[in-house]
């Protein structure tokens, strides 16, 4: 059995609903790849950042965990004020 590329499909034979559930599908797609590649952006800031020893037993130690939790709120909150001016922007 061969495995179908996406090149070997002319999407062009798709009716109007079909494209356009093969846009939003897209879309959900590259929305979880920005998601996850942030998650992976902050995970390696913040470690980087905090963990300043080596972890033992899978824990970390109670000044690592609240440097880690800090900087997880602080890219939050970054990330949603950067959203909320580039809303503001487009708005007007």
């Amino acid at each position: 059995m061969s495995d179908i590329s996406l090149s070997d499909f002319d999407v062009n034979k798709l009716n109007e609903k079909d494209k356009a559930e093969l846009r939003q599908f897209l879309n959900n797609e590259n929305q979880k790849a920005r998601v996850q590649a942030t998650v992976h952006s902050l995970t390696d800031i913040c470690f980087k950042k905090c963990i300043t020893s080596t972890v033992r037993n899978g824990k970390l130690d109670r000044s690592e965990e609240g440097c880690m939790a800090n900087c997880a709120d602080r890219f939050i909150d970054v990330s949603q004020l950067t959203m909320k001016h580039l809303q503001s922007l487009r708005q007007g």
